[in-house]
């Protein structure tokens, strides 16, 4: 037994870099997957896990279409730790139309579905008026397949292999987008946001924030100065196995309402609309 040569396997389509991982997830512990498939990767213990996981931003939510299922169960694990509420499906027919259904802040899209491919189902998305921003991810790398993905709608163009910092730092940069954001920093009254570092600061000090009261934050910093629906916030916090009702979003309002005493901003109900931010004249 013992003259037997240790076998390896590689998560097809997606490369890991140890350090890269090292750095941008400090993890309470590895990604489960990822040690199967990766025996010797390393992950390095955070100082306080629970605080750890707490403090990172909740997710925005995503769907991810993708049918291969090991990149997929690898995608999930990445994202979710990375605090993304993620939806998965394996083929495009479902999706299609669910985006007219549920709220989504970006899809992450392969080409090479089975029956409709990727192409076509970004195409009947755009028909439907969607403005979801959409990456595609795929391991077809030609020009043309290129120029089509981009022309029929799609906002980026990642290649498989890829690296998990520069899968994050796009959907950071779409998001961003989305928000109508040029910048990692916002502003928000006497608030520094910084959407990279996912923190909140006020004169240099941290904001004591739970992970639903950051997304809370960060959405209604995104929208302003036009209103949030409350809709939006619970599509956005909750996930199929996990759905939140309007009135714990009410809760986390409430509670960030306090945090946000003397920061030159205040989160004003709009009957029948939701929430919005203003900054307070003290500001």
């Amino acid at each position: 037994m013992s003259g037997k040569r240790k076998s390896t396997r590689r998560i097809p389509n997606i490369c890991i870099d140890q350090k890269a991982v090292e750095v941008t997830l400090a993890l309470s512990r590895p990604f489960p997957c990822l040690c199967r498939l990766y025996p010797d990767l390393q992950f390095r213990e955070p100082v306080s896990p629970t605080r750890a996981l707490d403090s990172i931003a909740a997710p925005m939510r995503i769907l991810l279409v993708e049918d291969d299922l090991t990149v997929s169960n690898a995608l999930l694990e990445v994202l979710r730790r990375a605090s993304y509420s993620v939806d998965h499906l394996a083929s495009a027919e479902p999706a299609e139309s669910l985006v007219s259904r549920i709220h989504y802040d970006l899809a992450i899209v392969d080409i090479g579905l089975p029956g409709m491919d990727g192409y076509e189902l970004i195409r009947r998305w755009r028909r439907r008026k969607s403005t979801m921003p959409i990456m595609i991810l795929t391991a077809r790398d030609g020009l043309r397949d290129r120029v089509m993905g981009l022309d029929l709608g799609a906002d980026d163009y990642m290649l498989k292999p890829f690296q998990v910092p520069e899968l994050l730092a796009r959907i950071r940069a779409l998001i961003r987008r989305c928000g109508s954001a040029t910048s990692s920093e916002l502003l928000a009254g006497k608030i520094r946001i910084d959407l990279s570092r996912r923190v909140a600061e006020v004169d240099g000090q941290t904001l004591d924030l739970t992970s639903r009261e950051w997304e809370i934050l960060q959405q209604l910093v995104l929208a302003s100065p036009k209103p949030l629906s409350k809709q939006k916030m619970v599509e956005s916090l909750s996930q199929w196995d996990n759905e939140l009702t309007s009135n714990a979003v009410e809760i986390y309002v409430s509670r960030l309402r306090t945090k946000l005493r003397n920061c030159g901003i205040e989160i004003h109900t709009i009957r029948g609309l939701g929430y919005r931010l203003d900054e307070t004249l003290s500001s």
